[in-house]
């Protein structure tokens, strides 16, 4: 049976999502990676697996889309863990966009 776009999601562009957040905690914001874990509102080894490249491949080097996890970074730093949804959605629409997850991009362009 074929993923929908949402499993895909959950499977493949969440762990890309969150690990590039981490990223830009640890490196941009100088947050230790427990400290990060209680902004994503997830497990300490969870940020580790991320900073190791055990979880959340591929790396994104897209200065526009590296730009905006920044953004998003410092807004649940500043705001708190309530705008990780927001964020969440904000960066995949933004991700598909520029066909980060070219599954959800070939889905769009069949139901066009």
């Amino acid at each position: 049976m074929k993923q929908t776009p949402c499993e895909y999601i959950v499977w493949h562009g969440l762990p890309v999502l969150r690990k590039e957040i981490v990223k830009s905690m640890v490196e941009n914001f100088d947050l230790s990676q427990k400290e990060a874990a209680e902004r994503l509102d997830v497990t300490p080894s969870a940020v580790s697996q991320y900073l190791s490249g055990k979880r959340g491949s591929p790396n994104i080097t897209d200065e526009s889309v590296i730009f905006e996890i920044d953004k998003s970074a410092e807004r649940i730093i500043k705001e708190g863990n309530g705008v990780i949804i927001s964020e969440t959605c904000r960066l995949c629409k933004f991700f598909s966009s520029k066909k980060i997850f070219p599954f959800i991009c070939e889905y769009c362009a069949e139901e066009r």
